[in-house]
């Protein structure tokens, strides 16, 4: 049943250790390293002890230490919060992941602003901008659990460095994607004529996603493009197949306008008028649920829908 079937769905996080665990049974190589957040009862944990270790608050080490069993032909799995992972961990992921190509794989939760309550210190609005910018690491934000599961099969048998982007505790469908695609494919999520577009929205990231799913069911003279990668290399892929979708794009990514994904794809198409929806310059100056921060920084439904009527013009939208 349908309702079933969300009241089983799994957060990004959480289905990132279950799936890594499954994967391990297979792979004697797959090793998990914690930074001190794998939770009581680690699935990786309670199934595979001699290939888990939680190595504390520490998360330069834990690069370091990843980098060197990568080395020596394992498959690291690293995680931690992602404010730690692209901020604390930098110097570390620059040298080994992204000038050495090491294959470690890091899995950074509480992306964006997810953590909410924990505050400013642990929100991470920065972290694409960071990595993208180190150059040969692949950069992945899946949408709920079938998609994160499928970015970890990926990455555990791709021998390229990977920076996973997650969120906390948020449980969502996957937009439906063939078992055969990779998430390397974008999705276009829209039922009209390709000519017929006002305006294409690009989600990257689940909250983005799913203000992007709501924004096309109210007009259909906008189409939906969902993307997984976004590192530089990802992005130059999508650019023809997003050229022929209209002249107008709109990115809608839980992240700074500063080195977010819609000013690269600016200088991809700087033929097209390329906008961004993302979590302005403030900082949050208390803590709150996702939804308090999000709206502290003007990023949700309302503000994009008005967005979107200054970017298209006139008041026949929404």
């Amino acid at each position: 049943m349908e309702g079933e079937s969300r009241m089983t769905t799994k957060s990004g996080r959480d289905s990132y250790k279950d799936e890594l665990a499954k994967l391990a049974s297979d792979n004697e190589q797959i090793i998990c390293i914690e930074a001190d957040l794998g939770g009581k009862d680690h699935p990786f944990q309670l199934q595979h002890p001699d290939r888990f270790f939680n190595l504390g608050i520490a998360e330069l080490a834990g690069i370091d230490v990843a980098a060197g069993l990568a080395e020596a032909g394992y498959v690291p799995f690293f995680s931690t919060f992602a404010s730690f992972a692209a901020l604390r961990a930098a110097e570390s992921i620059k040298l080994t992941m992204g000038y050495m190509g090491k294959n470690v794989k890091v899995v950074a939760a509480y992306g964006g602003v997810s953590g909410g309550w924990f505050g400013t210190t642990h929100h991470a609005l920065e972290d694409i901008a960071v990595v993208q910018s180190f150059q040969n690491i692949r950069i992945a934000c899946p949408h709920g659990e079938e998609e994160t599961r499928k970015v970890i099969q990926e990455a555990a048998i791709s021998d390229e460095p990977y920076y996973i982007r997650l969120s906390r505790n948020d449980a969502f469908e996957s937009l439906f994607r063939q078992d055969d695609t990779p998430c390397s494919d974008i999705i276009v999520d829209g039922n009209k004529r390709a000519d017929s577009f006002r305006l294409c929205v690009i989600s990257v990231g689940e909250q983005a996603t799913e203000l992007c799913k709501q924004i096309i069911q109210w007009d259909d003279s906008i189409v939906h493009v969902h993307v997984v990668y976004v590192d530089t290399a990802s992005l130059k892929s999508y650019v023809e197949q997003l050229r022929t979708l209209t002249d107008r794009f709109l990115v809608v990514e839980e992240h700074r306008a500063t080195g977010g994904t819609a000013s690269y794809l600016a200088l991809l198409l700087p033929d097209k008028q390329v906008y961004a929806h993302h979590c302005g310059e403030h900082w949050p100056i208390y803590g709150g649920t996702h939804k308090d921060v999000l709206s502290y920084l003007g990023f949700g439904l309302e503000p994009l829908q008005q967005q979107i009527r200054d970017i298209v013009g006139g008041t026949d939208v929404f």
